[in-house]
């Protein structure tokens, strides 16, 4: 089996009136909001209250705390008296932030605290007003069904370059995916039990794993997207105690030999590193670099450079199948 980079993400949601909300807001799920909030500004900024409308995607790293981005725009925003009353004023937040969920099911009282950014345009000059603000709210969310919510919220926000307090109110329509409800067991009566028959000679199969992962240019960083695989080839050596690997590490032809190397052994350990950090034991994983020596592609296009700039490593072992 070879391990590929493949992101898929199957999205199915089906609302019935009468079916009774189930909760799917646990870890590893996703979730999209849509909001619209009132804003009520501070006196500082000389301008009428107006509406945050915008968006935000997050994540739940337990079941019960979503780390959470979002972005907004600002409207019906105008200044509030002077020369310049009533003129329309642009302006946009965004913000991370961690919420905690309390309790299970439908409906779920939250609490939740970052930070935002905050842009405004002032009025007569080519400059925004900008301002890093702590943000701390609460409200509540209901789950329509496993996948639809709806939700309610006061936010309070506390300039850190102003020193000044605002606030904003408002409610949002969201979308949970990427988790599974747990299936229900329907309880049988037991079945007669069958004769027992022979139980099958076990066949020796072998089983390789493969592993590949590409660098951008003169970095020896692992890039997100391979983690994942990095995790299978660990499961899968710490399923199989008594196998090991050597992690190589390669480079495209740009630069010079010496520094090649050098980049080579770097990619190289950093891949090993991470296995170790999986919790594969130090002396299973051994780390070499070939420089620019062992090419898979033409080094005198992008695309074939990219190919070469990678770290590769293999395993394989003899399973019994039944």
């Amino acid at each position: 089996m070879k391990l590929k980079n493949t992101v898929g993400i199957v999205v199915s949601a089906a609302i019935a009136g009468s079916a009774l909300p189930v909760m799917a807001q646990s870890a590893g799920s996703v979730e999209v909001e849509a909001f619209a909030k009132r804003y009520f500004t501070d006196s500082r900024h000389n301008l009428n209250d107006g509406t945050l409308v915008g968006g935000s995607l997050g994540y739940f790293v337990t079941d019960d705390v979503l780390l959470n981005i979002g972005l907004g725009t600002y409207k019906s925003l105008e200044v509030d008296n002077g020369p310049n009353s009533g003129e329309d004023i642009d302006g946009k937040l965004a913000h991370v932030e961690a919420v905690y969920h309390f309790g299970e099911g439908a409906l779920r009282p939250y609490i939740s605290g970052g930070f935002a950014h905050q842009e405004l345009e002032q009025v007569g000059t080519n400059t925004d007003d900008r301002t890093t603000m702590a943000v701390a709210g609460f409200g509540v969310k209901n789950y329509l069904n496993e996948n639809f919510f709806v939700k309610a919220g006061v936010d309070a926000l506390y300039g850190l370059d102003h020193r000044n307090t605002e606030w904003q109110a408002g409610v949002g329509l969201g979308l949970n995916f990427g988790s599974s409800p747990a299936p229900v067991v329907a309880q049988a009566e037991p079945a007669p039990a069958p004769a027992p028959a022979p139980e099958p000679e076990p066949e020796v199969q072998s089983v390789r794993v493969e592993l590949d992962v590409k660098f951008d240019f003169d970095r020896d960083t692992i890039r997100p997207e391979f983690r994942q695989d990095i995790q299978s080839l660990a499961e899968f050596m710490k399923t199989y105690p008594s196998v090991t690997t050597t992690v190589e590490g390669h480079t495209d032809s740009v630069g010079t030999d010496a520094y090649n190397q050098n980049l080579s052994e770097r990619r190289a350990n950093s891949v090993r590193e991470a296995l170790i950090a999986e919790g594969v034991e130090s002396s299973r994983v051994n780390a070499v670099g070939h420089g620019e020596a062992r090419p898979i592609a033409d080094n005198s296009t992008d695309d074939g450079r990219a190919m070469n700039r990678r770290v590769e490593a293999e395993v394989e072992t003899e399973v019994e199948v039944r």
